[in-house]
């Protein structure tokens, strides 16, 4: 029965202009979605931050770019 009281949501993230952004939370907001909020700018810097790395990270794989050590990488520090 525990099954039946679980709450299953998603999170989606968009790319909104800033000219749109008022309007669009308050679209977001009189749907009656239970939480919908900006992020900040330290969250989108992180998000862009972590694409990066995927990026490279795939880039890698494909034999594109050589990727440092973690042993190179202690060093430096």
């Amino acid at each position: 029965m525990l099954a039946k009281n679980l709450l299953i949501m998603q999170r989606v993230v968009i790319d909104i202009p800033d000219g749109k952004i008022n309007f669009f939370m308050e679209l977001v907001n009189n749907l009656g979605f239970k939480k919908a909020e900006k992020l900040s700018s330290k969250h989108i810097e992180f998000v862009d931050d972590l694409k990066d790395s995927l990026n490279e990270v795939e880039q890698h794989r494909q034999g594109k770019i050589k990727l440092q050590s973690a042993k190179d990488f202690l060093n430096e520090l």
